[in-house]
């Protein structure tokens, strides 16, 4: 199975040129929590989800590989 998520959230995180503990502190959860989230191992919840969206600038559908 692909990891659209994990994938486009490492893309958005280099693209701002953030780190993995950076990101975290901006969402409020833990490095180890990022790190899962971009190698596929867990999903984030709804509210997370929107978090990152809204912070990215980017759609919910577009972390979630439904739109390109």
């Amino acid at each position: 199975m692909e990891n659209k998520f994990g994938e486009r959230l490492r893309t958005l995180r280099q693209e701002r040129g953030l780190g993995q503990v950076q990101l975290a502190r901006e969402l409020d959860v833990g490095k180890s929590i990022v790190s899962l989230w971009e190698r596929g191992e867990c999903e984030p919840t709804l509210s997370k989800l929107v978090a990152i969206a809204q912070f990215f600038g980017v759609s919910v559908d577009y972390l979630a590989g439904l739109e390109d």
